[in-house]
């Protein structure tokens, strides 16, 4: 079964109030199996527009990942962050195929 992943770009502009989502949002990443990957860090913008802060989160399933999004957890938890930032966020399947040789 191909993990599922969220990937997100975000541009905060309210620090301290986002840093209370960022308090509240690993009840929900507990509850599904959820695993960061990347979290901030150093970047390079290679094509495109890029944000300010990069995230990507592994999840068991690609369906776990679309659960997470849509629990009341992590409902609650986006909601300290909206009006704080701006996102853009895909929840996409992994990819569980031949790799190239």
């Amino acid at each position: 079964m191909a993990k599922g992943y969220w990937v997100g770009r975000v541009d905060v502009s309210n620090p301290d109030e986002y840093q209370k989502y960022v308090r509240a949002n690993g009840a929900a990443f507990a509850a599904y199996g959820a695993r960061f990957l990347v979290r901030g860090g150093a970047y390079v913008s290679a094509e495109g527009e890029a944000r300010s802060r990069n995230i990507v989160i592994e999840f068991p399933s690609y369906q776990a990942a679309i659960d997470c999004w849509n629990s009341p957890e992590y409902m609650a938890a986006k909601a300290k962050r909206d009006g704080h930032c701006i996102a853009d966020l895909i929840i996409i399947e992994g990819y569980d195929g031949p790799q190239p040789a």
